[in-house]
């Protein structure tokens, strides 16, 4: 399965996909508009080593519900993603076993030669 979950109204998802064109073979999922489902966060779980490295801890809404200063385990992280797409690290690119989360140039360079190889 080759997908894309990303925020279409996010500047740095859309410079990303840009970069990593053409993606012909690719489904892409704006997390808004189509919110990630329970079975969509757990093959994206499958693919990592924890749902905190599928977090967001830059969402303004981790500040604002006062997450930061609480102590979270991984059903809460998982919670938080289902219960609102700005926790979702984006984007999250999946490629058959392979999974890239989040727009570090790093994760970014090493998608793209994943996809154009």
């Amino acid at each position: 399965m080759k997908k894309i979950y990303h925020l279409s109204s996010c500047s740095t998802c859309k410079r990303i996909l840009k970069e990593l064109e053409p993606l012909d073979d690719f489904a892409l999922q704006d997390i808004k508009s189509e919110p990630v489902t329970a079975s969509q966060l757990e093959e994206m779980r499958g693919l990592t080593d924890s749902y905190l490295s599928l977090f967001s801890k830059r969402a303004m809404l981790f500040r604002e519900r006062g997450l930061h200063e609480q102590t979270l385990v991984e059903e809460d992280y998982k919670n938080l993603i289902l219960d609102h797409y700005t926790f979702l690290k984006r984007p999250v690119i999946l490629m058959d076993s392979a999974i890239f989360i989040g727009n570090s140039k790093k994760t970014t360079a090493s998608a793209k030669e994943a996809i154009h190889s």
